[in-house]
């Protein structure tokens, strides 16, 4: 299995190397990553928009190491709201943050990602729109769920992750079903080891099949974060079976990819939302991108060997 290998690589300061310096890098991550700075992406905003879709915005970045990076993080969340405020698309475009970048992994981290986070949270609330706080590795779950938990008593829409991959994702959206949150469900994107998550394909699954359903039938807002065909027909088929309606529920695809997909089913009335990253620190979000998908990883390859 390549996944595994390819998340190794993610955190190897050589392989970086060797992937930024590849000629044909750029022209492959531009259609994950849809700019370098706010003004590259609020241009992409206006587009996905006007073309009937939804957005969560990220920031990429992961490898904070000072207070001080932490505290850039957060003022790029709020730069970037700041340029959405003229725009007036609400809950149109929303955020997704890690709590990593807020500096989750310091010294003090649970404190300080919660400090951090807020202000941002906050002022997604001023102009009328929300954040989702992204689900990282297994460590940092009982933090992140805390933190969700301390900012909901404010902002009760914030939304969170769960990934089905890791065997305590089924107790959680037990929890936070019945809580009425917005949770997002992925299958999961960090190499885990087999004491604490399903490492086969059809168990994961499986795995996310059962959580929707659970999700589905909550009173929760579940997002279905999965660009997999038949998953998504399970999730309108659970959808309805719980009898919700088309604004009762979510898909969430990824920016650049599928989005014919995510066109038509704007077009049958179904709320998109498009995961878009921006930013310059890009190398660790696109290799989990490649490790996820391996039609990601042979587009890749393909563009190395034809236009290196």
């Amino acid at each position: 299995m390549l996944g595994p290998v390819i998340l190794a690589a993610s955190r190897s300061d050589r392989m970086r190397r060797l992937v930024s310096a590849a000629s044909v890098t750029k022209q492959v991550v531009d259609r994950f990553i849809a700019g370098e700075d706010v003004d590259d992406v609020v241009p992409v905003i206006g587009e996905l928009t006007g073309r009937g879709l939804e957005l969560t915005m990220d920031v990429v970045g992961e490898d904070i190491t000072t207070p001080a990076q932490a505290a850039a993080a957060r003022d790029a969340y709020l730069e970037l709201i700041d340029r959405l405020k003229p725009l007036e698309l609400g809950t149109r475009a929303e955020m997704s943050v890690k709590l990593s970048m807020f500096g989750q992994a310091l010294d003090g981290g649970h404190e300080l990602a919660l400090a951090n986070v807020r202000p941002v949270v906050e002022a997604a609330a001023e102009i009328g729109t929300t954040v989702t706080l992204d689900a990282e590795d297994h460590t940092t779950l009982d933090s992140m769920f805390a933190i969700h938990e301390e900012l909901r008593k404010d902002f009760p829409q914030t939304g969170c992750v769960i990934q089905a991959y890791l065997f305590r994702t089924e107790a959680d959206a037990r929890r936070l079903a019945a809580n009425g949150s917005r949770v997002r469900l992925v299958k999961g994107a960090y190499k885990e080891p087999g004491s604490v998550a399903h490492l086969d394909k059809h168990e994961i699954d499986r795995a996310y099949v059962r959580i929707l359903r659970t999700l589905m039938e909550g009173e929760g807002y579940p997002m279905i974060g999965s660009h997999d065909p038949r998953l998504i027909a399970i999730g309108q088929e659970l959808a309805h079976r719980a009898g919700r309606k088309l604004d009762e529920y979510e898909f969430q695809m990824l920016y650049g990819i599928r989005t014919e997909e995510q066109l038509r089913l704007a077009a049958e009335g179904h709320l998109v939302r498009v995961y878009t990253a921006y930013g310059t620190d890009w190398y660790g979000y696109f290799m989990r991108r490649l490790a996820e998908k391996p039609a990601n990883l042979r587009f890749f390859a393909r563009s190395m060997l034809t236009k290196g």
